[in-house]
Order: C-alpha cells, then sequence, then structure tokens
C-alpha cells in the first residue's frame, strides 16, 4: 500500500499544450533541437492604450467594450476595433468642414464691403464708428466686423480709438501728393527697366487684369475696381520678382484713399491701364512712364 501511494503521488507534469494558433500572428516552426515555442507565437501584451479605451469629450476613459455614442450623442455606434486598438483610422469624426471657412468668408465679405464704403463716401473721413454699430447694420456679430477693421487699420485707412471703435483716416492733399510721389518711386523706374527687357509676349497675359478694371468701372462698382485696379498694378511689379517690393506698394496703394469721383473719372483712369500696358509691351518708354505718373493721381 505504501508503494502504491508513493507511486501515485509521484505523478509526472502534464505536458505543455502548444500555443494556439492565431490567424493575425505568423507562426513558425520550431527549429531542430529546440523545444521552447517561438516567441512570435506567445501572445501579443496589451498596452495601455489598448486597456485603457477611447476618452470622451468629458475626459472620461472607457474600457475597450464601452459605448461612447451616449456621451458624444451623435452617431449612435461605439468606437471600432482598430480605434480602440490605437490602430491608424482613415476616417476621423469631427466638426463639418463648412465651419472653418465659414467665419473667415464672413470677415472677408464685411472687409470688402467696407472697403467699397469707405470707397463710396458711406464712411466719413474723421468720424468714429464702433464695431457693434456697424455689425448691427450688416446683420452680423462685431467679432467680424471688428477684425475686418483691425486689418484696415493695419493698411492705414481707419485708426483705432481706445473705447469707442475706428475713426476713418483723413487725407489732405499734402498727404495724397507725398504718397503719390512715393508711388512713383516704387513703380516708374522697375517698370520702364522691365519695358526695356522684356519681349512683349511677357505682358500678354495681363491684358484680361487690365480689362476687367474697364469692365468694373463701366458697370460702376466701385469696390470691385478698386481690387481689380490693385491686382493689376501687382501683377506688372510680380514681373521684376521682388517680392518685398510687391508687398511695399501694395500697402502704399491702400492708403491711398481718394474722395469719390465721378463715373467718368473712374472709367478713363481704367483705360489707361490699357494704354499703359500697350506702351509697355511696345517698348515705348516716353508714353510709359508718362502714363505711369499721369495714373498715379487717379
Amino acid at each position: 500500500m505504501a508503494r502504491t501511494r508513493a507511486e501515485s503521488s509521484s505523478v509526472p507534469p502534464a505536458t505543455p499544450r502548444p500555443p494556439a494558433h492565431r490567424p493575425d500572428r505568423p507562426v513558425r516552426a520550431p527549429a531542430p533541437g529546440e523545444d521552447a515555442p517561438d516567441v512570435l507565437d506567445a501572445p501579443r501584451p496589451r498596452s495601455p492604450l489598448d486597456l485603457a479605451g477611447p476618452v470622451g469629450p468629458s475626459g472620461r476613459q472607457a474600457g475597450p467594450a464601452t459605448d461612447l455614442s451616449q456621451e458624444r450623442g451623435a452617431c449612435p455606434a461605439g468606437p471600432t476595433r482598430e480605434s480602440v486598438r490605437g490602430e491608424h483610422v482613415h476616417a476621423v469624426q469631427g466638426p463639418p468642414p463648412s465651419r472653418m471657412p465659414r467665419r473667415h468668408s464672413v470677415r472677408a465679405q464685411i472687409l470688402s464691403a467696407l472697403r467699397e464704403a469707405l470707397l463710396e463716401g458711406e464712411l466719413e473721413p474723421g468720424r468714429v464708428y464702433s464695431a457693434p454699430v456697424l455689425a448691427e447694420r450688416f446683420g452680423v456679430s462685431p467679432t467680424p466686423v471688428r477684425e475686418a477693421m483691425q486689418q484696415l487699420a493695419a493698411e492705414g485707412a481707419v485708426e483705432t480709438v481706445p473705447n469707442r471703435g475706428f475713426r476713418v483716416a483723413e487725407r489732405s492733399s499734402s498727404d495724397l501728393a507725398e504718397l503719390t510721389e512715393v508711388r512713383a518711386l516704387l513703380e516708374v523706374p522697375p517698370l520702364l527697366a522691365l519695358a526695356r527687357s522684356l519681349p512683349a509676349e511677357r505682358w500678354r497675359p495681363l491684358r484680361p487684369l487690365a480689362q476687367a478694371t474697364v469692365t468694373h468701372a463701366a458697370r460702376g462698382e466701385r469696390g470691385a475696381y478698386a481690387e481689380a485696379d490693385l491686382a493689376f498694378h501687382r501683377a506688372l511689379l510680380e514681373l521684376t520678382g521682388n517680392r518685398h517690393l510687391v508687398r511695399v506698394a501694395e500697402d502704399v496703394r491702400r492708403r491711398c484713399v481718394r474722395p469719390p469721383q465721378s463715373p467718368g473719372a473712374v472709367l478713363a483712369a481704367a483705360r489707361e491701364h490699357v494704354l499703359l500696358l500697350d506702351a509697355l509691351a511696345a517698348g515705348d518708354l516716353v508714353a510709359a512712364e508718362r502714363l505711369l505718373r499721369d495714373h498715379g493721381v487717379h
């Protein structure tokens, strides 16, 4: 009986079971003489991200099986297997893309409307306008109006008045004469140099820009004409390849806010763009310089 009890107590250890085959893990056959299973067959340890799960908008971490759709209140489906495991997901949920450019679009529209109001004389020089009052006029919140006015202040068209709003800058005849002189110093020499060196075909792509100023002037679109005029002169100076010259000249031009002119005067100034382009393409330096200097006073 004692022998039988001893024999029964010495039970040989159980043979280790081979690891279960995982379809998503590679399996390698043991090398000759290798007893231990390959490490690639061992179960993969889970990372803290796998155990913690995604984080909801309230900052609460959910487990792998927790559905965050109720907390988000948006889509009924819970987190996918890829998002729980921390893998890369191409489709990322978020706010509608239209939300991002909408505010910028409103600010751009308000900026354009304010520039046109300055050109038309609707915003009187020397008078202070508050952002809330202008916002009520345009039917928008004060924020895009304030941002647009700050842009105009950077361009010198208005001045910031603390705790009151923005004052429309007053340009005396002396101020306009000085700005016109600066424009001539910036634009005339480089454009005459280009007229001596560039072939006629290099000026041809600018013709639609010159014609656009004529179209807007004929329709009485003062704001659109001002932007088309700026685009035409910007394209002229861009042929120099000097980015700093383009930026400084554009800043000076935006500061030249003149009193409202008659539709006939605006149309005559627009037609000078076409004549100037013809003179530059023909290499007629005398006509080009005369048009550049005379055009600067419009």
